[in-house]
């Protein structure tokens, strides 16, 4: 009885699986409210597994804010009149109406007077779609591949909201969920995070910043998990005050919209004031007026300020380019805004030598 026991499969538990689906437009990773609504999550598995995905199209699109697919009809792309009208009525009732629909939410689509009519369509908040909560099922939820769907979402449309060119769903994999990846910058150790610096490319020059993770290493994991991310790369300086200080980090400054990955990163950060003085080259957080305020924002010293010791969180230092922040407090400003571009064309982490 035993031995026939061990031979048995393990019965497989949707809450322990992901979706990976890859498109023409790349790859995202789904994982499934398998409590909340188990059937249409089971019957998502079931038509995965069958291949039913693989060559249908993302039909229907709104920037930014959702992309709908799952449409057998869109396998055929002589038949665009006919996309959004397949893979309907599919036995499946409505589940989980309490689960909000906001970004990342991917739920099962409906025709108009029958709410329990999904089948196999699909649509994928991208943004928060609050106003349709209750009305619809929300079955999974993206776990990686934002910006991908993002990108989709852009695909130009018709008149009729059809998508213009098609984006095509490869193949979908169905695998155990792995062990989670740590956050970058999240598990290293004082030691370790002292042998980064951050290198920043400006128009105006290099600069080097060494980190100081044993005064404030919240805000040094902080700034290396932004600057990895690339959300000051195509920024700019924006705040010059002469013998004071030079401003950076506010990401309104970027010539391109933040990605999906980018923005998890930006948070306010607890205040770790230390005993750090605000001398010439010192890196130190911008915040508001609230302590913990603190969010993307820095600035460097150009000399001794004593007024914000202890009021402002120091983590780093500029250990090279000095010659180039006093370049850059030498362009001319008006009310402290720089009167012309002091790009920041990128800026990374690297180990010291």
């Amino acid at each position: 009885m035993l031995f026939l026991l061990l031979l048995m499969p393990q019965q497989e538990n949707p809450k322990d699986l992901q979706a990976v689906v890859e498109t023409t437009s790349g790859t995202f990773i789904l994982q499934f409210h398998a409590d909340d609504a188990p059937n249409h999550v089971r019957k998502f598995l079931e038509l995965a597994r069958q291949g039913f995905y693989n060559g249908t199209s993302f039909h229907t699109m709104l920037a930014h804010g959702v992309v709908q697919g799952g449409d057998p009809e869109t396998r055929n792309p002589n038949a665009r009149n006919k996309y959004g009208s397949g893979g309907f009525d599919m036995g499946l009732k409505r589940e989980a109406l309490t689960l909000p629909l906001k970004a990342g939410t991917v739920v099962a689509t409906t025709l108009p007077g029958k709410p329990d009519g999904a089948g196999s369509q699909f649509f994928i908040c991208l943004s928060d779609q609050l106003q349709l909560n209750g009305q619809y099922t929300p079955f999974a939820y993206v776990v990686d591949g934002m910006d991908v769907l993002d990108k989709i979402s852009m695909t130009p449309v018709d008149d009729n909201k059809t998508a213009k060119d098609r984006i095509e769903i490869k193949n979908i994999t169905i695998r155990r969920t792995p062990p989670p990846v740590p956050t970058p910058y999240s598990e290293e150790t004082i030691e370790q995070l002292k042998q980064f610096q951050v290198v920043m490319e400006t128009s105006k020059g290099k600069i080097v910043i060494d980190l100081m993770p044993d005064k404030a290493p919240n805000h040094v994991r902080h700034f290396l998990q932004l600057t990895g991310s690339g959300a000051y790369d195509k920024s700019a300086v924006h705040r010059i005050a002469p013998g004071f200080v030079i401003q950076a980090g506010d990401l309104n400054t970027r010539k391109e919209p933040l990605t999906f990955d980018m923005r998890k990163y930006v948070t306010t950060i607890k205040a770790e004031l230390n005993d750090v003085k605000h001398q010439a080259g010192i890196v130190s957080m911008a915040r508001g007026e609230a302590l913990d305020s603190g969010a993307t924002s820095f600035f460097i010293v150009l000399g001794d300020q004593p007024a914000l010791d202890g009021v402002y969180t120091v983590f780093g230092k500029v250990v090279e380019g000095m010659d180039v922040v006093s370049k850059i407090s030498a362009v001319p400003n008006d009310n402290e805004k720089p009167l012309e571009p002091v790009d920041i064309y990128s800026m990374r982490v690297v180990r010291k030598n």
